[in-house]
């Protein structure tokens, strides 16, 4: 699966900090690798302890974790969403991507200048919020002037439907909030899909602060914390300063020490990476085999056909069957045939949803 996070981000919050700490290799552990598809697009991996351990066990050729591309989107100002700066560009890169990860300025600094003068992450979370939100209330008007006749007459089940459900995310907008927050169920959903409306999409808050409030947060933190309650969003604490002096070190026991001097056990990057894959609700499964060692990416809730699909749409149309070891079995016994002897292997069929770390082997029949 392609996923990718769109990091946004007003000028000289930290947004373009971070993202250079992504993109640098050297901030990441060698299992943890980055590589850059466009200036502004980087892909990485999903830092998986699971995946580590299950690779020292079989010792593999060769192993993937999975990945997550990282874009940088710029060019937001004031009125982007009716073309000012680059408006048009900057809101079709959010609208291709799968989640939001949203810097916030959330330290005071007199050489780092805010470009409206003041630190005030609310406001400058409400700016980025109330352009997208006109962009999806122009979508979403325009879908409704195509559909409102057909509704109106009574004849179109699906058109009366998708009318009501728009309605209700237009007058959500139209009082300044996200399409996130709108109280439409799943199955309305399903008929405002297409539109892949901008506020729809979930957001990661990063509040960039300094060094003394890494662990702690501080009072532009908890007004963060605040304004998201309700939006069914995750809040994440980093210092993109102490990212990018971690990114100077090059010697892995350096950079443990470091974050252990602050109190911290990982790297904000890789707390990031991991709350964006999680924010996506997704897992992972592995496959484990002396040739490979792989974790695939998963939406929560697939069947075992569905998971057999993203490894090749053969193995989901001529699913037979599924080997599934628990992970804590496999690593408890040490391998698969430990495991088989041992009765741990289950042979599960099409209805069987495939569950976080779970190891399979798919039979199939083309």
């Amino acid at each position: 699966m392609a996923l990718q996070c769109g990091i946004v981000g007003l000028p000289n919050v930290g947004k373009s900090t971070l993202f250079n700490c992504l993109s640098n290799a050297k901030a990441q552990a060698a299992n943890f690798p980055f590589c850059t598809i466009e200036p502004n697009i980087g892909v990485i991996s999903v830092p998986d302890d699971r995946l580590t351990k299950l690779t020292e066990l079989v010792k593999p050729k060769n192993v993937v974790p999975n990945t997550i591309e990282i874009v940088d989107i710029a060019g937001l100002v004031k009125g982007a969403s009716k073309g000012e700066g680059l408006g048009n560009q900057f809101l079709g890169n959010i609208r291709a991507t799968n989640a939001i990860i949203h810097v916030l300025r959330c330290f005071e600094d007199d050489n780092v200048i805010h470009v409206d003068g003041s630190v005030d992450p609310i406001r400058d979370k409400e700016i980025i919020d109330t352009e997208l939100q006109l962009k999806d209330l122009d979508t979403v008007s325009k879908r409704i002037q195509k559909v409102e006749k057909m509704a109106k007459t009574g004849g179109d089940k699906d058109a009366k439907r998708t009318f009501d459900v728009l309605s209700v995310v237009k007058n959500h907008l139209e009082q300044g909030k996200s399409g996130r927050t709108a109280p439409i169920t799943e199955d309305d959903f399903e008929f405002i899909e297409d539109l892949s409306l901008l506020t729809i999409k979930p957001v990661l808050y990063v509040c960039n602060v300094d060094e003394a409030s890494v662990n702690t947060g501080n009072k532009y933190v908890d007004l963060v914390k605040g304004a998201v309650n309700g939006e069914n969003a995750e809040v994440l604490i980093i210092s993109a300063k102490i990212e990018s002096e971690i990114a100077e070190l090059e010697d892995m026991e350096e950079r443990a020490l470091f974050l252990e001097d602050l109190g911290l056990k990982e790297s904000g990057v890789a707390q990031l990476i991991r709350a964006a894959y999680r924010l996506l609700d997704l897992y992972t499964y592995f496959t484990a085999g002396v040739q490979e060692v792989r974790a695939w990416t998963i939406t929560k809730g697939f069947t075992a056909p569905q998971a057999a699909g993203v490894i090749h749409s053969d193995f989901e149309k001529g699913f037979i069957r599924a080997e599934v070891i628990k992970y804590n079995d496999y690593v408890t016994l040490g391998s698969e045939n430990a495991c088989k002897e041992a009765g741990k292997l289950g042979v599960e069929g099409k209805t069987y949803v495939v569950e976080d770390g779970d190891i399979m082997h798919f039979r199939f029949n083309v």
